[in-house]
């Protein structure tokens, strides 16, 4: 059966395709010369299920800020939360992503999610007395291990970021000053510019994020990567300071914790269930993806992701899948939503199903949110299309609607 989740997000990207607002970062070269059309959806389960949409899916950009909850979360598991937030707070800043400020009381950057406090946690990596070649090699590791596969630096857009890194260079000065930091400036600024230099794809950042939901444990190698603790910590701070000075604002409207980066890359994480990326250069005044936010928002209404609402549960779904006769019997319990069917759909596509008839029994549901009645009405048609005579046995009546998405019904059976 092929599954309908790509094709859902086919129908994002159609959504936000026309819109044309914002313009690309130019006050980077390279970045000013990519192609502002450039679009790509994926989504990454903590199942390890990848689903993507867009051509550009698979278009290498640099993952710029999106880096900085990855580095933040190695030096929590490295040297632990007390040693970290002794040089960086846990704040929202509300100020721009550069700049120059640190808490009044105590000098530290108020987050790691600005460019202040993403200096001084690179500083952390491989402890204070590191060379540049080797931090920089943990963290490139680091990236590689989360994607699943080995990624590089651009080392051209490194030194074009290194040209016009006065501000960045002024941070680190600033945090010279006050100690936080003990390396020369440049080279802290150098560092941490090949940070954001590293080359990914937008399925690579839905799998690093997944990583983030699925407490440090990478779904699709089964790798343990970082501490559940290191990813809490992590996606707590993402909620607060991920998008900068409008981060109230993106958790009260799309309540996923998430970071933008001014390649276009734009990341979020629902903590046990999913990752999401998305790509689109244009950017906002502050720095965000225009279509990304759009997107995000989007996904956020229609799959009922936001953190805060009722509709967040971790359920499997499938309770069983049974054989008698020519007849098959899938039997669902629980709360469908989105993670749920997106679980039941892929076990419908690779359990060897047998027989004319399959029967949905939904007795045992709850309730279904849209988007899960959606994807299982939409996997039953695909059944019925693959050549299978498909019923609902729904005594409850909690499958309200039954119309497919080309004008038919399903049937119903009062027992089985």
């Amino acid at each position: 059966m092929k599954m309908p989740i790509p094709d859902y997000l086919q129908e994002i990207l159609d959504h936000v395709r026309d819109e044309d607002g914002g313009e690309v970062a130019d006050y980077i070269p390279e970045l000013a010369e990519a192609d502002p059309d450039r679009l790509a959806i994926a989504l990454c389960t903590a199942s390890g299920h990848v689903y993507e949409a867009g051509p550009d899916a698979d278009v290498e950009y640099t993952i710029q800020s999106i880096s900085k909850p990855f580095v933040f979360a190695l030096a929590l598991q490295e040297l632990g939360p007390e040693a970290v937030l002794d040089v960086v707070g846990l704040e929202p800043s509300g100020e721009a992503f550069n700049e120059l400020s640190l808490d009044d009381n105590d000098k530290r950057p108020v987050n790691p999610m600005i460019n202040a406090g993403a200096i001084a946690v690179n500083q952390l990596i491989n402890g204070e007395d590191s060379s540049v070649e080797d931090r920089v090699e943990k963290i490139r590791d680091l990236f590689s291990r989360l994607a699943g596969r080995e990624l590089h630096i651009d080392a051209e857009l490194s030194a074009s970021e290194l040209e016009g890194a006065d501000r960045n260079l002024s941070i680190a000065h600033m945090l010279r000053s006050y100690d936080i930091i003990k390396d020369d400036a440049h080279d802290a600024v150098l560092s941490y510019t090949h940070q954001c230099s590293t080359l990914v794809t937008t399925r690579d950042l839905s799998v690093m994020s997944a990583t983030l939901a699925n407490g440090g444990t990478q779904p699709v190698t089964g790798e343990r990567i970082l501490s559940a603790e290191a990813c809490r910590l992590t996606l707590a701070v993402m909620s607060s300071a991920g998008m900068y000075d409008g981060a109230g604002r993106w958790m009260a409207g799309v309540g996923i914790p998430a970071k933008s980066g001014v390649a276009g890359g734009l990341i979020g994480t629902l903590p046990g269930q999913l990752g999401i990326a998305t790509f689109s250069p244009r950017l906002d005044t502050q720095g965000n993806s225009v279509r990304g936010v759009k997107i995000f928002e989007y996904l956020s209404r229609d799959m009922g992701l936001h953190l805060m609402s009722s509709d967040q549960h971790s359920v499997p779904g499938v309770r069983s899948i049974t054989r008698d006769g020519d007849q098959t019997i899938i039997r669902l319990q629980g709360t469908i939503n989105f993670t749920a069917a997106e679980n039941i759909l892929h076990q419908l596509t690779t359990h060897n199903l047998g027989g004319e008839e399959l029967v949905l029994d939904v007795s045992r549901v709850t309730s279904f949110n849209r988007m899960g009645r959606r994807m299982v009405k939409e996997g039953l048609r695909l059944l019925r299309e693959g050549g299978f005579e498909c019923a609902i046995y729904d005594p409850e009546g909690v499958v309200t609607d039954l119309e497919f998405s080309d004008g038919t019904t399903a049937d119903t059976v009062d027992s089985f």
